[in-house]
């Protein structure tokens, strides 16, 4: 081609052959980057590259923050989580906090005494046995009543738990190594341990049989709470219009970040994976204070930190829920991430692995013996 050739422009008869042409093998031209609208009757062509900005949200950790629940405080100090709208007179259920207890291990000195649970190496063991004992006064308004906790190892295992013959069986009984527990027995109190976790509590209103489930990402891909539901339908025929669940306090998407691998093992096996999971940019507030320090080459000149990939358990364990045939109106999310509030919370990721425990716990009371007279 002579350079006149090459010089000349391109007609605008050439050029919509050209579209012609690429529109019948479903593509279309592209000047230098800029968008152009479909062309008509192209047939859509699927973009297999991996692009995160066209598969997730991106959002700053402040526009996920929720709130933190207001605990009640009981008359011997424990601080705990009741469900709203869990008022059935047959219902114990409830979220610890971190304060109103006897624990030294986890709080500044002069710092008022926390509600560790969690039989853990820092901690002594006798000031724990009691502080579960307040947990247990706060919800049951009995000391006594027999907590049952387990061996969780982040699993999808579920357990059938009975209730001790004696108080002495109960002392001696090993936990149990599940993840997640069911019973129709009244007079017992099931427990599940959290630090960042996500405890779900389900219970039958018309059945009157109870569960608490530990789910933390592994449980959660492993569908612990959808199994559990369909266990308390296959062993005690709940149905699931008769079932109300809560989600209680467990680390938000705002501080949950995770590595590909999580996201993979997510897309393994839910159609719905990527609804989960948002980019999320590192908030600096020195950042913020003096943006002019951070200035840039690239538009608009104040580039973000991060992002990193967070994914949102609780909402994952909703979906569970609601795959298991609950209805949304029956689901409570009683709030507050547990690497946010601190202060209310023990936080595995935020205190580097040095927390205590909080527990989920759900229970039936015993029947009143009725007294007859002649």
């Amino acid at each position: 081609m002579s350079p006149a050739a090459r010089k000349k422009p391109t007609s605008a008869s050439s050029l919509k052959a050209t579209d012609l042409c690429l529109a019948a093998a479903g593509l279309a031209r592209s000047e230098h980057g800029r968008k152009t609208r479909p062309v008509t009757g192209a047939r859509p062509v699927r973009d297999t590259r991996p692009n995160r900005d066209s598969r997730f949200e991106r959002n700053v950790p402040d526009e996920l923050h929720t709130p933190a629940p207001v605990p009640l405080r009981a008359a011997n100090g424990a601080e705990w989580l009741p469900i709203p709208g869990w008022d059935l007179p047959w219902l114990w259920a409830g979220f610890s906090t971190r304060k109103g207890g006897l624990s030294r291990a986890y709080c500044p000195e002069d710092a008022p005494g926390e509600l560790n649970l969690g039989l853990t190496s820092a901690d002594d063991r006798e000031t724990v046995l009691r502080n579960r004992r307040l947990l247990v006064e706060a919800v049951t308004s009995n000391p006594a009543t027999p907590l049952i906790v387990l061996r969780q190892f982040h699993s999808n295992r579920i357990v059938h738990t009975a209730a001790p013959s004696t108080a002495s069986d109960a002392s001696r009984a090993q936990p149990h190594k599940a993840d997640g527990q069911i019973t129709a027995e009244p007079g017992l109190l099931l427990a599940i341990q959290t630090a960042d976790c996500i405890p779900v509590l389900v219970a039958d209103k018309k059945q009157r049989v109870v569960a608490a489930f530990h789910a933390g990402w592994r449980g959660t891909v492993r569908r612990i709470v959808e199994s559990g539901v369909g266990s308390m339908r296959l062993a005690f025929c709940s149905r699931p219009q008769d079932l109300i669940a809560a989600i209680g306090p467990g680390i938000g998407l705002c501080c949950y970040a995770v590595g590909e691998e999580v996201l993979s093992e997510f897309e393994s096996q839910f159609s719905y994976a990527r609804d989960l999971f948002r980019e999320v940019y590192d908030s600096d507030p020195v950042r913020k204070k003096y943006p002019m320090l951070f200035l840039t080459q690239r538009a608009p000149g104040h580039s973000p930190i991060g992002p990193s990939l967070h994914v949102d358990l609780i909402e994952a364990n909703r979906r569970q829920l609601l795959s298991a045939g609950l209805s949304p109106q029956s689901i409570q999310i009683v709030g507050g991430c547990t690497q946010c509030h601190t202060d209310l919370f023990f936080s595995h990721r935020a205190s580097h692995g040095h927390a205590g425990r909080m527990m989920a716990v759900i229970g039936i009371r015993e029947a009143r013996k009725q007294r007859y007279t002649r």
